[in-house]
């Protein structure tokens, strides 16, 4: 498949690398930011089960719910924003019974790890002079959770006239990451998680709860979903060991823990 510019998100999404062809086994569809607690899960689960691991294919939700929408193959969704798993179960799309809210996460401004900037208020002018030019890496405004969430926060502090014309718009939260890490662009809006993964950034400010929705990742079965692991998977993702891994990556747990496995 040809290689997609980071800058925009395409509207119609074609599948996703390998997925199409997925013959056997679990497949979990879950947004970007989530990648290195549900690594870390998935193993567990597979070691505690003795089964194989899910397959997990990661990126921004609104892409995975296309996806979904035009028939990939999947078992689990588990999208970063309430909207996209609402137009996945308004187009009967998921099994509406199995859906709860999981995680809560924050979003940060950041910027390169070298970078002389500490501490940034979130005001237009001081964002405006910071990027000096540059560009504000951040998903994609209009469909990417994180994006969308960082747009509602620039506006609600009055910052977003100032920069909307210097915006790198990524198609996930995790490529929006990298290009703040390889210094291509000097400020970035991610999850406090992202940061947090990446060694090659630093936080330099937080936005404040009340400035943009809250941010909350929904987990459900797809209405497809054949796979009995599955729901055991999900089930997982409510345990102790699940919150552990969640919260050591900074996520806030949204559930009471089902099980003490």
């Amino acid at each position: 498949m040809k290689r997609r510019s980071w800058l925009g998100l395409a509207l119609a999404v074609p599948f996703l690398p390998g997925i199409a062809q997925a013959q056997a086994g679990m497949v979990v569809f879950a947004a970007a930011s989530l990648k290195n607690a549900l690594d870390e899960i998935a193993a567990t689960w597979a070691r505690d089960t003795g089964k194989p691991a899910p397959r997990i294919s990661y990126a921004a939700s609104s892409a995975l719910a296309r996806q979904i929408e035009q028939g990939a193959p999947t078992d689990l969704f588990i999208s970063a924003d309430l909207d996209w798993m609402d137009y996945a179960a308004a187009r009967n799309l998921i099994k509406a019974d199995t859906r709860f809210n999981l995680l809560g996460n924050k979003i940060v401004l950041i910027a390169p790890r070298d970078s002389r900037t500490t501490t940034l208020a979130l005001t237009g002018g001081d964002l405006a002079k910071a990027l000096a030019g540059g560009k504000l890496s951040m998903g994609n405004v209009d469909a990417v959770p994180a994006g969308k969430y960082g747009k509602a926060a620039l506006e609600k502090l009055g910052a977003w006239s100032s920069v909307k014309g210097s915006i790198a718009q990524a198609e996930n939260v995790r490529a929006a990451l990298l290009l703040v890490a390889r210094g291509e662009a000097p400020l970035g809006i991610v999850y406090s998680t992202d940061a947090a993964a990446e060694p090659g950034v630093k936080i330099v400010a937080t936005f404040p709860a009340d400035s943009h929705p809250p941010i909350t990742y929904p987990a459900a079965l797809t209405r497809e979903s054949k796979n009995a692991d599955a729901r055991t998977f999900l089930d997982f993702l409510r345990s102790t060991k699940a919150r552990s891994a969640f919260e050591k990556q900074g996520f806030t747990v949204l559930v009471k823990s089902a099980s003490s496995t």
